[in-house]
């Protein structure tokens, strides 16, 4: 069974590139290319929504592919992404202060539908022995609702993640 989260940190990766500012997801299917521009790594840290199930109603709706009313079950959760930059040690600081200032205006600008970005922290630049690379860490929090959907019997047939109202 699923949860909707599957594809949300590709979201936000594909918002992060669409805007100018390079993001691959953590733990990809294929092999990462090496890289001479900084790059946010993308993750999801934490998901908070409370006490488990969907109980909370969100109403009915027709769904005309199968011809069959289906009731909508919804959570708002608060997610936790990670969003570390990684750059070789030649660019230095700089260039990861740079794409720290980038990846800030990407997101507080509006952040990816769906998603109500409502923190945005950085750490110090460190060298990441393990990456051979200078490393930023980064993360923002948002909340987002994680909407299920059942058929006629009751059982939920998926889940998806909606949109927040922006305020």
């Amino acid at each position: 069974m699923s949860a909707g989260l599957e594809r949300i940190c590709q979201v936000v990766a594909d918002y992060l590139n669409e805007r100018g500012v390079a993001a691959v997801t953590a733990w990809p299917a294929a092999p990462r290319q090496e890289r001479e521009e900084p790059v946010a790594v993308v993750s999801l840290r934490g998901c908070r929504a409370g006490p488990s199930g969907f109980q909370n109603y969100l109403g009915e709706r027709y769904d005309e592919a199968s011809g069959r009313w289906e009731e909508r079950y919804g959570k708002k959760a608060e997610l936790t992404f990670g969003l570390d930059l990684y750059a070789p040690e030649k660019g230095g600081g700089e260039m990861l202060q740079r794409a720290f200032d980038a990846l800030a205006g990407a997101l507080l600008l509006g952040g990816p539908e769906g998603i109500d970005l409502r923190e945005l922290s950085c750490g110090q630049t460190v060298w990441d022995s393990e990456s051979q690379r200078l490393k930023r860490p980064a993360e923002a929090v948002g909340t987002a609702w994680l909407c299920a959907v059942t058929d006629g019997s009751g059982a939920f047939v998926y889940f998806e993640l909606r949109g927040v109202v922006k305020e």
